[in-house]
């Protein structure tokens, strides 16, 4: 009998255990980075080119020019400048120079906005 006791004991708290360890959430190291961090929303932008340096370049949006991104289009009122960040991942088509139209499609990271793709007219 007391064998038969232990034995009941022994399976019950390898239930317990069990059950136990399935009812903890897992947890991964990478698990950490939410989405929000990972894809920031692209927005787009077009104007002329004021300034280019090798790793960036400054765009004067008017009045007639166009931003939107995936929410919304919105139309500029008046003229104001933006810098963008050019890094290895950005492409660019066309030759950038001041003067030149180009339409340019920008992420925001860590308050600085950095050009995706750059198409030059």
């Amino acid at each position: 009998m007391k064998k038969e006791l232990k034995l009941i004991w022994a399976g019950m708290a390898s239930l317990i255990l069990v059950a136990a360890v399935c009812a903890i959430p897992p947890t991964l190291p990478h698990s950490t980075v939410t989405l929000e961090q990972t894809a920031a929303p692209t927005q787009s932008v077009s104007g002329q080119i004021a300034e280019v340096q090798k790793t960036s370049f400054t765009l004067n949006v008017g009045p007639s020019h166009t931003m939107s991104n995936v929410r919304q289009q919105l139309q500029e009122t008046q003229q104001k400048s933006m810098t963008f960040q050019i890094d290895k991942n950005t492409t660019i088509d066309g030759k950038m120079q001041v003067g030149a139209n180009a339409e340019v499609t920008y992420r925001e990271d860590g308050g600085k906005l950095v050009a995706i793709s750059v198409r030059v007219s």
